[in-house]
């Protein structure tokens, strides 16, 4: 998976890490790759639902200790 952008929103709230990645992703074109690594335990679903009805694909999530890393494909 080539990855076009990283989003590090550890330690940050909602909904910063959700502000933060919908700055980012206006920054891609179509079918680019976003990461973004979060402590925020709501951002799975936050995440998910925000992607969804954007018409972005999240493509995968993982936990790392406590760090989620999520990778959203642009619309």
């Amino acid at each position: 998976m080539e990855v076009t952008k990283v989003v590090d929103a550890k330690g940050l709230a909602c909904p910063m890490p959700i502000v933060k990645t919908k700055k980012a992703i206006n920054e891609l074109e179509a079918g680019q790759i976003l990461e973004i690594h979060t402590t925020d335990k709501g951002a799975k679903n936050d995440l998910s639902a925000w992607a969804k009805s954007l018409g972005h694909e999240l493509l995968n999530h993982e936990e790392e200790g406590s760090v989620l890393k999520f990778w959203i494909k642009k619309g």
